[in-house]
């Protein structure tokens, strides 16, 4: 009896949760988004772009987007910090890469990075949200232009999204964290994490 007004009081009550890794090579703007996220989904207002400092191990946000929880663990992308992301894959829902799209110097860098993430078998079926960055700057290349740059061999049959934004403005983001709850929530992935979750909560 208890299982079955647990499932209801989850269904009714509980709002879906997910787990999303950003990833990026370093000066990417990825901590900067993840303040931007702050601002735009929460009473919280994330830290101002003069005041970021690159990230050495993981920042945690928690926002509120589209009746839907999300943990977003922004990792690092120094090259000697590249080998922890893999710790954090298991949990992982989806992933939000992020490119520097106005320093094209650093695109092969950038591309071969993400082609090691997306071949870790612990991300298997997991979206990709890739956001072309710092559109803001002159000479930023467009969202399509760095689709066709990438040419992602390993997306296989993942959702994948590259759109086009600016951490520090906000312009774009929305859009992306939209289209990456609504591929969360119709993936074997998040079905398979559901299952491991709830087996959890009854032990």
């Amino acid at each position: 009896m208890f299982s079955l007004l647990y499932g209801l009081w989850k269904y009714i009550f509980s709002k879906a949760e997910f787990h999303v890794l950003i990833l990026g090579i370093d000066k990417a703007g990825k901590t900067t988004l993840l303040e931007k996220l702050k601002t735009l989904y929460s009473d919280v207002e994330g830290l101002p772009p003069d005041r970021i400092v690159p990230t050495v191990g993981l920042n945690i946000g928690r926002v509120e987007v589209h009746k839907s929880k999300l943990i977003f663990w922004d990792l690092g992308g120094q090259l000697g910090l590249r080998t922890i992301w893999e710790k954090y894959y298991e949990e992982a829902h989806a992933v939000l890469y992020v490119v520097d799209a106005a320093t094209q110097s650093r695109f092969d860098d950038a591309k071969s990075a993400l082609e090691k993430v997306l071949r870790h078998p612990d991300l298997q079926g997991a979206p990709m949200l890739i956001f072309a960055n710092k559109q803001d700057l002159p000479g930023a290349v467009i969202a399509e232009e760095l689709d066709k740059y990438l040419d992602l061999k390993e997306l296989n049959d993942r959702p994948s999204l590259v759109q086009a934004i600016s951490a520090y403005d906000g312009s774009g983001i929305q859009e992306g964290v939209l289209w990456l709850v609504e591929a969360m929530k119709h993936t074997k992935r998040t079905q398979e994490l559901n299952r491991r979750a709830d087996a959890a909560v009854t032990l």
